[in-house]
């Protein structure tokens, strides 16, 4: 892979890359990584370096990757950050393509494997294998959770911020969406849905609208591509198997926000709520996940709990950063002595 500097400047590099999917279609998709000029110590505040520990981050539908402080965070927490602007999306949208476009979600499978095994490579050898956390917002989250159960031992750690697991309301609704959509996806999938198009969340964090994010509306457009019947399909199948349960066997983090706020009027209460996906259905539905899944309300929190108001914004990082000491740094550092003492107990006189 041939690294250059990425749009969002010099402590970041991207290198797009090409990954033949399950049916056989190559995909071009871009890999993003953090590399600040400068790695300090952390006892004034600046960033750790970074151990054998890497985290991929996967981005929503209509969406790309350019939080530069979800990086920064990562980095200062002693990780290795990667973003991955799947096929169809941001840095990876090519002019022949619809935008945000997938028939499967398993479509991704090859991409994201191949960027695994970039980030894998650059474990530092001499040294006990790293681990590797998937982190997934919105569509990206359903996208991870699929991944990490249909790809066991790939990942160590999983972390979902605001995942689409199902639809508003029920199963119900869901099942009722794949009998009209079913259909139509089957022999016209690019086939426009039209239904109504709102752009409150893209108000809520632009700072083109009223947010405070520089977004490139030709990788987030305002009111999201155009929903297309064979994704629709796509997104409502991964649904029904998360409801089927995903038996993922690692440590799971869930955020959410503390409230959803829905409607087709703009509502000042969508300033610090989800104002695209029922908060209650997630977290039932979070709990069909895995054995071991921690959930985490964030009052005040934006759909992407991490695009939120400054003080909500902090509270979020506080409440990733408690878990990942207490499952990554603390619980690997327990695992690694208690391996030690097992191996020492085990050995004969």
């Amino acid at each position: 892979m041939e690294w250059q500097t990425d749009i969002l400047g010099a402590d970041f590099e991207s290198c797009a890359f090409e990954a033949a999917g399950p049916d056989g279609v190559v995909r071009r998709a871009t890999l993003v990584r953090h590399v600040p000029r400068e790695l300090p110590g952390n006892s004034d505040g600046g960033f750790l370096r970074p151990a054998n520990r890497s985290v991929l981050f996967l981005h929503g539908w209509s969406d790309y990757f350019f939080n530069v402080a979800l990086a920064e965070f990562w980095t200062a927490q002693g990780f290795r950050f990667y973003a991955l602007d799947m096929h169809n999306h941001g840095r990876s949208l090519q002019a022949d393509s619809p935008g945000g476009y997938v028939e499967h979600l398993d479509d991704y499978d090859a991409e994201i494997g191949k960027a695994i095994d970039t980030i894998r490579s650059a474990d530092q050898p001499g040294r006990e294998p790293g681990s590797l956390t998937l982190m997934g917002h919105s569509t990206g989250g359903l996208v991870a959770a699929l991944w990490a159960s249909s790809h066991p031992g790939s990942v160590q750690y999983l972390v979902l911020n605001s995942p689409w697991l199902e639809m508003h309301g029920s199963s119900m609704v869901r099942r009722a969406a794949q009998a009209m959509v079913k259909p139509l996806a089957r022999f016209r999938p690019t086939t426009i849905l039209r239904l109504p198009e709102r752009g409150f969340y893209y108000r809520s964090i632009s700072s083109s609208a009223e947010g405070e994010w520089v977004l490139d509306d030709r990788y987030r457009p305002p009111l999201a591509f155009p929903m297309r019947a064979g994704w629709l399909s796509a997104v409502l199948s991964g649904h029904t198997r998360v409801a089927r349960g995903l038996r993922i066997d690692i440590p799971i983090l869930v955020l959410i926000s503390g409230a959803s706020a829905n409607g087709m009027v703009w509502q000042e209460s969508m300033r610090h709520s989800d104002a695209v996906l029922d908060v209650n259905t997630m977290a039932v539905r979070a709990m069909t996940l895995g054995r071991t899944v921690t959930l985490e309300r964030v009052d005040g929190g934006l759909h992407d709990v991490f695009l939120s108001a400054g003080p909500v914004r902090a509270d979020a990082y506080d409440r990733l950063a408690r878990w990942i000491h207490g499952y990554i740094t603390y619980g690997s550092r327990t695992e690694r002595q208690q391996g030690r003492a097992g191996g020492q107990a085990g050995e004969a006189p």
